[in-house]
Order: structure tokens, then C-alpha cells, then sequence
């Protein structure tokens, strides 16, 4: 009787079965869940120290920085572009001149590019100047758009100004707020901060907020040529007064560093990306 042959390589020899390993996937990935169990409580004081800068700061007096009064007395009579870091205050210019400006009975809108910035800021200046007085209008929202102070997306109030144009109407506010100015220079939708720039009618002051950009005066230049107004640049130069800590929140809730003391990646971390849950989980288990 003839001998079967078996399944050859390119070489002519015969395939070799490789031995399975004894360290499956499943014991690998134990084995890091102890090792990882066993750092956690090094986590935990680290975790402490992380949040140790944090805390409860003793209230004192509320004392506006030298740029944020130099923006306030000049937006009475002028478009103004604010250039400074996050976190530096920025909001705070745009919300004490709404504030005033809802006292004297007139309109403002607040422009931001993100509808959950958008949702973000309707809920603070609800709760700050009264539902009754804010509206919202977004892709997706639209309430109370009587209100004195309308907070929307920057398309939205690109959109209004079009509408306008075209029947002949006026835009019905004094002021805007144009948050994350810098967008001004995004790829896919710097155009939409070009045109509501360019649409406002010189009646309507703008109030700019951006990020720190290099050409600031430039940008300025550009909106005098385009509006026909004065435009004043207040720069609060210097990096973001409020430090920031990386940390990363577990499934289980927990916050573990998301970066070790030299400041590389916390590989630590990657079990948790590949731990698999829900079918995927059940079928492992099933398997096991």
C-alpha cells in the first residue's frame, strides 16, 4: 500500500506542527492584571500627589487682570481681539459686557464652533443672567429665540446674517461675541468666521476671543479693511496660568497617571485597552 505524502513546503520538506505554547493569552493577560493589582496601591499615592495641587483654594475677592479691564473699557467704542491662553479669562470680558449690555436693554449673540460648547455656555449664562433672558440656536436646538442673548454655533449666525441680506432685514443685535476666533484660519471652516466677519454691518461691535496666534495684528489689519471700524488688539502673552495634570479614568473609576516622572507614556495603561468586553468577552470565556 502506498505511503500518503504530506503536505510539503516550497522546498520540498515536509510542514514541521510547531508545539503550542503553554503561555496562552489568556495567562499572559493574568499575569499583567497581578502585576498591574500589585502597583495599585503605588497608583494610589501617586494619584494623591497628583491631585494633591488641586484642592479647595481659601475664597478670596475676585481682582480682573490688567488685560481683562483694558478689553472692557475699549469694546465700549471699538471691535477688540483678545489673544490669550486658555484658562486665562478670557469668558469673563465677554460675559461682564453682556452683562452690561442686558441692563441698557440690548442684544447680544454668543458664537462658539462646537455644539456642546454651545450647549455648555446656555447652560452657565442661564444660570448667571436667567433662562428667560438666553436662547439657544444650533443645528439641533432652538429655544426661546426672542431672548436678549442668543448663544448659537458660528454657522448659525452666519446663516442669520444671509437670511438678512437677502430679505432686505436687519440682524437683530448690538454685540457679538465670537468665541475660538482662531478658527479664523482652519482649513474647512475658517471661511464660515470670514463671512460672519464680513456680513456683521459695522453697527454691530465684535468681540473676538482666541487662542494665542502669532499674527495677531495682521488678523486685526485684515478686520479694519473689511469692516471699516478700529479694531484694538489686547495680548495677554505668557503661558496658561492654570497648570495641567494628565491622568487617566478607568473603567472601574479609578484616575491613574497618564504619564510616569519623566514624562514618556504610562504603558501600565494599555490593559485596559485590551481587555475585551460584551460578545467579544463572552465568546473568551466561552472558549476557556
Amino acid at each position: 500500500m502506498a505511503r500518503r505524502k504530506g503536505k510539503s513546503g516550497r522546498n520540498g520538506k515536509p510542514y514541521k506542527r510547531r508545539k503550542k505554547r503553554r503561555g496562552s493569552p489568556q495567562h499572559s493577560e493574568r499575569n499583567s492584571e497581578r502585576e498591574f493589582a500589585e502597583k495599585s496601591s503605588t497608583y494610589k499615592s501617586d494619584l494623591k500627589e497628583l491631585l494633591s495641587g488641586i484642592g479647595t483654594p481659601e475664597p478670596k475677592p475676585f481682582v480682573p487682570d490688567d488685560f481683562q479691564v483694558e478689553a472692557l473699557e475699549a469694546i465700549e467704542h471699538q471691535d477688540v481681539l483678545v489673544t490669550a491662553p486658555t484658562g486665562s479669562g478670557k469668558t469673563w470680558i465677554a460675559q461682564e459686557e453682556i452683562r452690561r449690555l442686558l441692563e441698557a436693554g440690548k442684544r447680544a449673540w454668543y458664537t462658539t464652533p462646537l455644539k456642546a460648547l454651545t450647549n455648555s455656555k446656555y447652560m452657565e449664562f442661564g444660570e448667571e443672567f436667567g433662562n428667560e433672558r438666553v436662547g439657544i440656536l444650533t443645528g439641533d436646538r432652538k429655544e426661546n429665540p426672542g431672548a436678549p442673548l442668543i448663544v448659537g454655533t458660528t454657522e448659525i449666525y452666519r446663516n442669520q446674517l444671509f437670511d438678512a441680506l437677502r430679505g432686505g432685514e436687519k440682524v437683530d443685535t448690538d454685540f457679538v461675541i465670537l468665541d475660538e476666533a482662531h478658527y479664523l484660519a482652519d482649513d474647512y471652516r475658517g471661511h464660515v468666521w470670514e463671512e460672519a466677519i464680513i456680513l456683521s454691518p459695522p453697527r454691530i461691535r465684535l468681540l473676538m476671543l482666541s487662542a494665542t496666534v502669532g499674527n495677531a495684528k495682521e488678523f486685526a489689519e485684515w478686520i479694519e479693511e473689511t469692516r471699516g471700524t478700529n479694531v484694538r488688539v489686547i495680548d495677554r502673552a505668557g503661558e496658561r496660568p492654570v497648570e495641567l495634570r494628565a491622568a487617566f479614568l478607568a473603567p472601574n473609576l479609578d484616575l491613574y497617571p497618564l504619564l510616569k516622572e519623566d514624562g514618556g507614556y504610562n504603558a501600565d495603561l494599555n490593559r485596559f485597552g485590551r481587555k475585551k468586553t460584551g460578545y467579544q468577552g463572552y465568546r473568551r470565556r466561552r472558549r476557556r
